[in-house]
């Protein structure tokens, strides 16, 4: 099976993002991709509350998820939209980042929220608090698809290794894991958290990112990795997009991942144990 990860550089006009994003995904058709997936927040990348109130959508008329559900159905994909950040009627007003798979008749068979919330303080001049904006989801999703057992997550959710061990015991194959990660913990971390999440569970991890400078109207712009991966069940990288805005291929065996899982069976191993005291 051919999986497409799809690299933007999205900016603060979903309108103007969606048109990239459908004429790569387009691109990765064309190529024969069974199985496209696009980054965290493919519909806006803001840091800008009052201009996210101006431009997002609750999910029943959000353009972006209408427009790559058709699309999906006309190519007949299979698409994981990494994350779009959507308006929900919670009372605080804040959004959801809400990741969806798509399947090739362009409906939506399974939908999650980002649970763990980037709230973090990586240095003097660089703060995230995504929870003053973004409300936590709190179920883990596993959908069985043709391409495919999946468990999806979102960028994050990346720093915590229980997440993954439960969809992987659970039957997972693929774990995604779109993403639009700080250039200064990418640079130090996203690499080795994707390996070790492949390793420790023996499952491919899919992971589109979000890269480079994003054009803001209004606001601060925020700066991404990049570096969109492919992380075989042995801990192999398959594929690195690097840091221009594109589509890298990968070439996924699932066999693969039941040979991993046979040669080191930690998801069967785990011990139950007391303490500390």
């Amino acid at each position: 099976m051919k999986a497409a990860l799809i690299q933007l550089n999205s900016s603060d006009d979903p309108t103007e993002n969606l048109a990239v994003t459908q004429r790569l995904v387009a691109k990765a058709a064309d190529a024969k991709a069974d199985f496209v997936l696009t980054p965290e927040v493919t519909n806006c990348v803001s840091a800008n509350r009052a201009r996210q109130k101006e431009v997002l959508h609750p999910e029943a008329t959000d353009p972006t998820l209408a427009g790559l559900q058709a699309q999906a159905r006309d190519l007949r994909i299979w698409l994981l939209i990494g994350s779009l950040a959507l308006k929900t009627d919670d009372v605080d007003g804040r959004f959801a980042n809400r990741s969806f798979l798509i399947s090739a008749e362009g409906e939506v068979v399974a939908r999650y929220d980002k649970i763990h919330m980037f709230d973090v303080q990586v240095s003097e001049a660089e703060t995230y608090r995504e929870s003053a904006g973004y409300r936590p989801g709190t179920h883990s999703v596993l959908t069985q698809t043709p391409v495919g057992k999946i468990g999806m997550t979102v960028c994050y959710d990346i720093r915590f290794p229980h997440l993954y061990r439960h969809l992987a015991g659970s039957g997972a194959e693929i774990l995604t894991a779109p993403s639009a990660f700080s250039p200064v913990t990418g640079a130090a971390h996203w690499e080795t958290l994707l390996r070790a999440r492949a390793i420790e569970t023996g499952c491919y991890v899919l992971a589109p990112a979000q890269t480079g400078l994003h054009r803001a109207a209004s606001g601060k712009q925020r700066e991404t990795y990049g570096h969109s991966m492919a992380v075989g069940p042995w801990g192999d990288i398959l594929a690195d997009g690097g840091t221009e805005p594109g589509i890298v291929y990968v070439d996924l065996d699932l066999s693969e991942v039941t040979k991993a899982q046979q040669r080191i069976p930690s998801l069967d191993a785990a011990t139950e144990f007391d303490g500390p005291e």
